[in-house]
């Protein structure tokens, strides 16, 4: 087929059926209209305009939800179904991802290469490796803090002390960020290490108790309570790297170990 032929083929198209009224517009229909475009249809956008009418199309095609498509005559389906009919990936309900703390030590690394650059001109320094550590603790802290009930619940899962005394699930997030900002400001290391090197130690026992001895297949609330973070070597990691910098720091208040200078 000649490039001619192909610029005067006729647009693939598509039929959206989506919930657009003064008080909502479903999200959903504006992602499905998106990746209709990008996926070279031609979009027949049609709007349902009150609760009334979204009511009466869910009953004439016997669907739940809307926004519906239709390709061909044919009913593809709501968001997650369009996404499967056009190849692109779906996020299955409970499946367990690593993507959360991948996106988020990447980013606190970038975060502690950019404060090195600022202070030092140097982005590849001791204070950036120092820092990639307590600004992971202090991000970490702040996704548990969200909701603290929901991560003490699932803390309780796993964590030993916890298990035996309730508040400890409450109080772990705000150690940890106590302890992630004290080491930025590199100040009071008198608390922030023995803190940071107990809830680490402790930690680190309870995963591999839980996933190393017991082989319970549990989800990690490294990152909240509604993580889908598999308990293991993420959660394990994130106690041995409080108790490397507590011990780091230790060595360096003792001046065993160089520490780097702190401020401008």
């Amino acid at each position: 087929m000649s490039a001619d032929t192909r610029e005067q083929a006729p647009a693939r198209t598509a039929s959206l059926h989506r919930m657009v009224t003064p008080e909502h517009t479903c999200p959903y229909g504006l992602k499905s209209l998106d990746l209709l475009k990008r996926a070279g249809y031609a979009v027949e956008d049609h709007h349902l305009r009150s609760r009334a009418e979204t009511d009466a199309f869910k009953a004439e095609h016997q669907v739940e939800t809307t926004p519906q498509t239709f390709i061909d005559g044919r009913r593809i389906g709501g968001y997650d179904d369009l996404r499967r009919f056009l190849g692109k990936p779906v996020a299955e309900p409970g499946a367990v991802s690593y993507r959360p703390v991948a996106v988020l030590f990447a980013l606190t690394a970038l975060m502690a290469l950019a404060a090195s650059w600022t202070v030092s001109g140097q982005p590849f320094t001791l204070q950036a490796a120092e820092w990639f550590i307590a600004f992971s603790m202090v991000v970490l802290a702040l996704l548990k803090l969200q909701d603290v009930e929901s991560f003490s619940t699932m803390f309780l899962n796993y964590d030993l002390l916890a298990r035996r005394w309730v508040p400890y699930g409450t109080i772990y997030p705000y150690a940890e960020a106590l302890a992630g900002l004290l080491m930025i400001a590199g100040a009071l290391t008198w608390i922030s290490v023995p803190v940071a090197l107990f809830i680490g130690t402790v930690g680190a026992v309870s995963v591999f108790k839980a996933v190393y001895i017991d082989r319970r297949e549990l989800k990690c609330a490294c990152v909240g309570g509604s993580s889908r973070v598999p308990l293991g070597f993420v959660s394990l990691t994130e106690n041995l790297m409080m108790v490397a910098m507590a011990l780091w720091m230790a060595g360096g208040a003792l001046g065993l170990l160089p520490q780097p200078a702190h401020g401008m």
